[in-house]
């Protein structure tokens, strides 16, 4: 039998203090349940609601992408920077440490490589498989106006399904092609799509009127990092997307194919989370850098 309770002490119920229900910190996730909640806690920042990911899934279609022939060397000492690292399952089982601290983005669509057409992807991981290696939310590619639009929608809304069993968050990532103009229409579109048919966040790229996209949408938006572009850039790009109502960033090639990749993301760091200007963020980057 349990043993009875035995102390002495006056029991305090708080009669004068109603439970509190506490409200969910990130944009359009209150009605989750509890897991889904914790997942996204992992890769949003509660004291800032942001986030700094670091892309490096690139290989998956593109192979040894410059800077990523051998991950080993180049991200690993980056990850305890980043707040989420979004990648691959073949990369995260052979090379990434168990014991570090990041969260995982794991990349769930795929299929063709840069020789064929992109669009044409299909559901790449099963879901029971990434709950093996705990993730925090499982990313599908989306391409809006492309030739295998339906087919990508359909993708993420089977994942969105599947995730929504186990609490998985889905990142609805917004394609883009040299047919696909990147602006505030075609963006807004594609973001609000995601957002209806189930993502829990949105990633795509930052353009002029950006906070009419950000409004539109319902849910966090993050910012990819794109193309390389000096360092400079990349950080008044960072800082005008928070400004402009995004979430965090997901940045690869502007990070791990800087001069200084580790000053980078740290300088990336204070921009998203502690609203650090562009100019001083890079002077940050170059003191780091020389140091």
């Amino acid at each position: 039998m349990p043993e009875m309770d035995a102390s002495t002490k006056t029991k305090e119920y708080f009669l004068d203090i109603p439970q509190a229900n506490d409200t969910f910190f990130l944009k359009g996730s209150a009605n989750y349940d509890w897991g889904m909640k914790n997942r996204l806690s992992r890769i949003f920042n509660p004291a800032t609601g942001k986030t700094v990911m670091l892309a490096f899934d690139h290989g998956y279609f593109q192979g040894p992408t410059t800077g990523l022939e051998r991950i080993d060397m180049t991200i690993k000492p980056l990850a305890p920077f980043a707040d989420a690292l979004m990648c691959t399952r073949g990369i995260l089982r052979s090379i990434m440490n168990p014991e570090a601290g990041s969260a995982v983005v794991m990349r769930a669509s795929g299929g063709p490589s840069i020789l064929k057409d992109l669009s044409n992807e299909r559901l790449a991981l099963d879901v029971e498989d990434a709950l093996r290696m705990n993730v925090s939310a499982v990313a599908v590619q989306v391409f809006i106006g492309g030739d295998y639009e339906t087919q990508s929608v359909i993708n993420m809304t089977n994942m969105v399904d599947r995730c929504n069993r186990y609490g998985i968050p889905v990142l609805g990532v917004t394609a883009v092609g040299q047919e696909l103009t990147r602006d505030a229409r075609y963006i807004g579109l594609a973001t609000r799509i995601l957002a209806e048919l189930g993502a829990a966040f949105v990633k795509t790229y930052y353009v002029e009127d950006f906070p009419a996209v950000a409004a539109a949408c319902p849910v966090p938006i993050v910012i990819a990092g794109g193309k390389k572009m000096t360092e400079l850039d990349a950080l008044t790009m960072a800082r005008d997307a928070i400004d402009a109502g995004a979430s965090g960033v997901d940045m690869g090639r502007n990070i791990f194919q800087s001069d200084a990749p580790a000053a980078m993301i740290q300088a990336v760091r204070k921009v998203v989370h502690e609203n650090m200007g562009a100019m001083e963020a890079h002077e940050l980057y170059l003191d780091l850098k020389h140091a």
